[in-house]
């Protein structure tokens, strides 16, 4: 069977736990999470990298630093993961849910200014499979009505808009390195602060409420509880894995955007004769190759194409199932149908993505979908 997904090891990862444990400090913020801080700041130009135990952690604390309370509104795509939402619920928000663009699963930037309200109080852009949302329309609103942005960058890392890296662009940006991500640390994630004001109480929040950073840089005498919070960093352990991976940043995306290419170019002249759509890039965005998949014409063309994968030993998913007609949040959508979110729900495939993916295991599965799709 050729997984759908294969945690990449460089080599390094045991031996920076080693030496983290060795230290005789492996809580957090070691030696190891303060080289991930210095290595995303100066690379991606983020004012501030803090280290999360999950892309969730991360969401999680940017609402509470921008200050959700019950009764606002935030914005954001219906088909994206459940934390994206569930961050803000939990700080009881309610969310607006936006249809997708027709192209791609990204927000549509033209559907969100007829949803903002006197209670709106976010957009929460998610760049899915890495491929950037349409910012400059996003931020022009933000700008025009006092909102602030808050971006999903779950599957975004090492992607770009128009020369700016992916969670640059907002106020704050999360990040994942759940071992299905390019960058991977088992469970883990990162917020990014580009809005200094919030860069203090961040470090306050992520340590329980309590301004203990401060206090080890000397800033205060003494710390104690301050503010709300959680226990929202990872241990030194997690952050050595993750500086192996960053290490070899340039070597992982080299090798993953081949692969998208070569599955591009088997498919580009075959799939679209059979009405089946392929990741659509638009000019203003990079592509990271987080992720390679196709758009069905339908749910069962899909459910067809998954199971001959699988009976053929590739094994494929599909993704997302659109949160405003969830078991959870039905009730609570105010109806609209919302086509292009649900389209993606019932046509997207996603094909096997990781780093020791073969050339040869590539055109296999590219030839089992075109021998399907003949038949």
């Amino acid at each position: 069977m050729i997984d759908f997904n294969k945690p990449f090891l460089t080599g390094k990862e045991t031996e920076y736990i080693k030496q983290a444990v060795e230290s005789g400090k492996i809580s957090g913020d070691g030696i190891f999470t303060k080289r991930c801080h210095q290595f995303f700041e100066e690379k991606f130009g983020f004012k501030k990298a803090l280290l999360t135990t999950s892309c969730t952690d991360a969401l999680e604390m940017a609402a509470i630093l921008i200050d959700i309370q019950p009764g606002d509104e935030v914005i954001m795509p219906a088909y994206t993961f459940v934390s994206t939402a569930n961050a803000f619920v939990l700080r009881g928000a309610n969310i607006v849910f936006a249809d997708s663009n027709a192209k791609n699963p990204n927000i549509d930037a033209d559907k969100i200014e007829a949803l903002i309200t006197p209670k709106t109080k976010a957009i929460v852009p998610v760049h899915y499979a890495g491929i950037a949302c349409d910012m400059d329309k996003i931020m022009f609103l933000a700008d025009q009505y006092n909102l602030f942005v808050v971006e999903d960058a779950a599957q975004a890392i090492d992607s770009y808009y128009k020369g700016k890296s992916l969670g640059s662009i907002g106020h704050l940006a999360a990040f994942s390195f759940h071992e299905t991500k390019n960058l991977i640390s088992g469970e883990g994630g990162m917020l990014a602060i580009n809005d200094e004001r919030f860069i203090a109480r961040a470090e306050i929040i992520r340590e329980k409420g309590t301004n203990r950073s401060q206090f080890f840089r000397g800033e205060v005498d003494k710390y104690g509880w301050v503010d709300v919070g959680s226990s929202f960093l990872p241990s030194e352990i997690i952050s050595a894995f993750l500086y192996a991976q960053i290490e070899n940043l340039d070597i992982i995306q080299q090798k993953r955007i081949a692969i998208w290419n070569r599955y591009y170019h088997n498919l580009k002249d075959i799939i679209p004769q059979k009405g089946i759509d392929l990741p659509y890039l638009p000019d203003y965005g990079t592509n990271n190759a987080h992720m390679f998949y196709l758009i069905c014409q339908n749910l069962e063309q899909r459910t067809g194409l998954i199971k001959y994968l699988k009976d053929n030993g590739v094994l494929s998913v599909f993704h997302y199932l659109s949160l405003e007609s969830s078991h959870f949040y039905s009730s609570k959508h105010d109806g609209r149908i919302l086509t292009n979110s649900n389209k993606y729900t019932n046509c997207l495939v996603r094909l096997p993505m990781f780093f020791e993916l073969t050339e040869s295991q590539v055109d296999y599965i590219c030839n089992l979908i075109k021998k399907h799709l003949q038949d």
